[in-house]
């Protein structure tokens, strides 16, 4: 797993690699077809560009939990949020949990980088069952858009229930609102086009979760999904990253990488005309496109849902 697995990365109610997760590979969703290596660069960026985001959100968690010796990251990807968690909890031991061995290198590094490296650690493996392989139960547990690329979700929700320790808080971000980045009306095409990307993207979405392995429909109550996993004191707090137009030109690659996988994923679903818009968007040397357009802009809300083991 990673964080940004859904076409378009950042898409508001599933985007991920998620935690793996897929990114936009057409209509298979087979995750062991991602090179996770090749994606690894996107996810660092993203992530990086979302960081602020995070560091709130985990402020809000360090007020509900202030010092807890083990926090896991599930679902690390790159590690980018790994390390805001060591940052933000400076007495803990972080474990980085992922599928991929090329992502959990990269998290490895990025540790180094930071003078993180004494209290980060790494473990490979697919989750839930991967937890069991953790040396201590979590005072902390952080599921950044993991649980939905899991069949069973409300037996994955029990299962990382189970590796927290009395006291310990399970975090999981999912839900939240699709990444916007462009006006209704761009001047090219018919307008709205982004509105229906999205719903392209809830197709994708709804395809990739019928094809997982032991697949459950659940109704995506995620409070009370926690409260039947056995976890008191749910809540949920949605953060929000604001960029206003014109965008920064990190926020501008980050755009354009991410609407070029949409297009690839999305080619067949697409009619000609946003096909064609598409096209101008992602090409640098049109002027039209998210490189040069004053009007960019990167608005995102990310939901997070936090409950307890009792002590």
């Amino acid at each position: 797993m990673a964080h940004e697995h859904h076409p378009d990365h950042q898409h508001g109610h599933h985007d991920h690699k998620s935690q793996g997760h897929g990114h936009g590979h057409g209509h298979s969703h087979d995750h062991a077809d991602i090179d996770w290596g090749e994606m690894a660069p996107l996810l660092e960026a993203g992530a990086e560009l979302f960081a602020p985001l995070y560091e709130r959100a985990l402020a809000w968690l360090a007020k509900q939990r202030t010092a807890p010796g083990l926090v896991v990251d599930a679902g690390s990807g790159p590690g980018v949020v790994s390390c805001l968690l060591a940052e933000t909890f400076p007495g803990a031991r972080v474990v980085a949990v992922d599928g991929s061995e090329p992502l959990l290198e990269r998290a490895r590094a990025r540790a180094a980088r930071l003078g993180l490296a004494d209290r980060f650690d790494t473990l490979a493996g697919d989750l839930p069952g991967v937890l069991g392989d953790l040396d201590h139960p979590a005072d902390l547990l952080w599921a950044s858009r993991s649980l939905h690329h899991l069949g069973d979700q409300r037996a994955a929700l029990a299962a990382c229930a189970r590796h927290l320790a009395p006291g310990g808080i399970l975090a999981i971000v999912e839900g939240g609102l699709p990444t916007r980045f462009l006006p209704r009306d761009i001047g090219i095409g018919r307008p709205g086009l982004q509105a229906r990307l999205n719903a392209l993207e809830e197709e994708w979405f709804a395809e990739m979760r019928a094809s997982l392995p032991g697949t459950v429909d659940e109704t995506e109550d995620w409070l009370a999904l926690l409260t039947a996993a056995g976890l008191t004191r749910p809540r949920s707090r949605s953060f929000l990253l604001d960029l206003p137009a014109p965008a920064p030109g990190r926020a501008r690659a980050y755009v354009a990488a991410t609407l070029s996988r949409v297009r690839a994923a999305l080619a067949d679903r697409l009619d000609p005309t946003d096909r064609a818009a598409l096209d101008r968007l992602v090409d640098p040397d049109d002027r039209a496109s998210v490189h040069h357009r004053p009007d960019l802009f990167l608005l995102a809300a990310h939901t997070v849902h936090t409950a307890s083991r009792a002590l």
